[in-house]
């Protein structure tokens, strides 16, 4: 009958595989980390902190100068948001974009993803304006528009 013994290397550490269990745990607590640090940082980020109480309307412009894509190029909803972008640059240029396109691409507001076809796969783009259209068309000041956005979009 022949014996299954388990050669180690000799100057091997390894006693019972315990080397391993250490390097993974390692690498699960520096995951941990990274991940807590990216997740706070990302949720320092997607609120927009703004004071509404002494805030100018002009201050909240991103400052996008491109025009909005034909809404011509677009079917359905798609051809919808591109349309509100169109009759209300300014107020989609006074939201912060909580998809964090700013972040990751350059964007300065809202109307910045309809300058190209960026919000035409982005639901949280196409959503956020057909908010900010819907509260624009209640009436309600840009300040009152991006206040309720930033609450609404920015958890």
């Amino acid at each position: 009958m022949a014996k299954n013994k388990k050669k180690v290397a000799k100057g091997s550490n390894n006693k019972n595989g315990k080397n391993g269990v250490y390097v993974v745990a390692v690498i699960v607590v520096a995951v941990g980390l990274i991940g807590g640090y990216a997740l706070s940082s990302f949720r320092s980020h997607s609120v927009a902190k703004v004071d509404y109480a002494s805030v100018d309307p002009s201050s909240l412009r991103g400052g996008e100068t491109r025009p909005v894509l034909s809404p011509a190029n677009f079917v359905g909803q798609t051809a919808r948001v591109y349309r509100i972008a169109q009759e209300i640059p300014e107020v989609l240029d006074s939201m912060y974009c909580y998809c964090q396109c700013e972040r990751n691409i350059g964007h300065k507001s809202l109307l910045s993803c309809y300058t190209g076809d960026h919000a035409s796969y982005c639901d949280i783009c196409q959503n956020q304006a057909l908010r900010t259209y819907e509260l624009y068309k209640k009436g309600m000041s840009i300040v009152d528009i991006r206040k309720t956005i930033d609450r609404e979009f920015g958890g």
